[in-house]
């Protein structure tokens, strides 16, 4: 869940910075949701039910 989240944050943040060739507050705040999710991921790993 995390990683996927993280995933389609990178590419929208690469989106944002390289399309429109904008370095807002917004857009950085984009990849820092993404580390935050991947660190997250490996954090808690895979739960087993």
């Amino acid at each position: 869940m995390f990683l996927i989240l993280a995933v389609v944050l990178v590419i929208l943040w690469l989106g944002g910075f390289f399309v429109l060739h904008i370095s807002s507050f917004l857009i950085h705040l984009l990849i820092l949701f993404a580390v935050i999710s991947i660190i997250m991921h490996f954090v808690t790993g895979r739960r087993s039910a």
